[in-house]
């Protein structure tokens, strides 16, 4: 598969944030470098953490995309994690200057100049941010088929985003701190500005800081566990326990695991088969149900053994109304 082809199969969310962010940090730097605004500096610098490494997850995210090889039999899917961790640690970086500086305007209050200059950038940042984080709330309804409507397609997002691929989640996360940070810097600014209290500068670049190590840590704890390999949640559970059970020749799952790659999901299950099938009829049916089970395309691979129904029921799809999962 060429790079192009792979390029194009890229998350778009983190392709498009990318692109967003880079202008929103050369904007707000320009704009820092002339006013002296610590709280704007805060927030080019969060621009610049954004564009870095949402480009890096964009390309992460189209290396996943690669077919699984000899070497690489499982594929590529976790490598998209990694990616996502690089652009943490690129987070933190950018916090850690970030606190310092917002702390070094609290002991040493610097006035700002240009102020309708920042307040401008900050306006365009906060619509362009918001933009990007609308787009990618819907992307995650579409990623974890929520079917919300309406207000509820931003207030599901927040729910559903532990269901979004970690490219998504990413961008999620950071646009979210972004169009918040702007709001902090603009509020700031501005009432450093008319107040004479330059220090709440300072107070506004620190916060947009903390933002930023709080998300890091988020980012890369989800992420460190991707990347080791976890359990599907238990909606996806439910997806495919449900698909399984459709077949009315299935009379029981004696065993399910799924186990989450980036964006991928890997099923293995053992399924009880009603007595009396000869062994061509039961192989039958476990690819009619394989197929079926395929035919979700967050799911790359399945494993599936037969065995004869043992007459006792080991898997109930009450559970998944307790919200609890199989621990079988």
């Amino acid at each position: 598969m060429s790079y192009l082809k792979l390029l194009k199969k890229g998350n778009k969310s983190s392709g498009v944030a990318a692109l967003g962010n880079s202008l929103l940090a050369i904007i707000k730097a320009i704009a820092a470098a002339v006013s002296g605004s610590g709280a704007m500096f805060a927030t080019a610098m969060h621009s610049v953490a954004d564009a870095t490494n949402q480009g890096f997850v964009f390309f992460g995210s189209a290396l996943a995309e690669k077919e699984p090889t000899k070497r690489f039999p499982s594929g590529f899917g976790r490598i998209v994690n990694l990616f996502v961790l690089v652009a943490v640690i690129i987070i933190a970086i950018m916090a850690y200057e970030t606190v310092l500086k917002g702390w070094g305007l609290i002991v040493d209050p610097k006035s700002s100049t240009n102020i309708w200059l920042n307040v401008g950038i900050l306006f365009v940042s906060i619509v362009i941010d918001g933009y990007i984080l609308i787009k990618v709330m819907k992307e995650i309804n579409e990623e974890s088929r929520a079917e919300a409507e309406g207000f509820s397609v931003y207030t599901d997002s927040f729910k559903n985003s532990k269901l979004a691929s970690p490219p998504t989640r990413l961008v999620f996360y950071e646009d979210l701190i972004a169009t918040s940070g702007a709001f902090i810097a603009l509020l700031f600014v501005v009432l450093s500005y008319f107040t004479g209290l330059y220090f709440l500068d300072g107070i506004g670049t620190l916060l947009i800081g903390l933002l930023l190590i709080v998300i890091a840590i988020k980012i890369g704890y989800e992420n460190t566990i991707g990347l080791i390999g976890v359990a599907a949640p238990s909606i996806v559970e439910k997806r495919v326990a449900e698909t399984i059970l459709e077949d009315s020749n299935v009379k029981d799952i004696k065993k399910l695991r799924i186990l989450q790659e980036g964006r991928e999901y890997h099923v293995e299950s053992y399924i009880e088969l009603k007595k009396g099938l000869s062994l061509a009829e039961a192989d039958d049916i476990k690819y009619q149900v394989r197929d079926k089970i395929l035919e979700d395309k967050s799911i790359s691979d399945v494993t599936i053994g037969i065995l004869e129904s043992d007459e006792e029921q080991n898997w109930s799809m009450d559970q998944y109304e307790n919200g609890e999962e199989n621990e079988q």
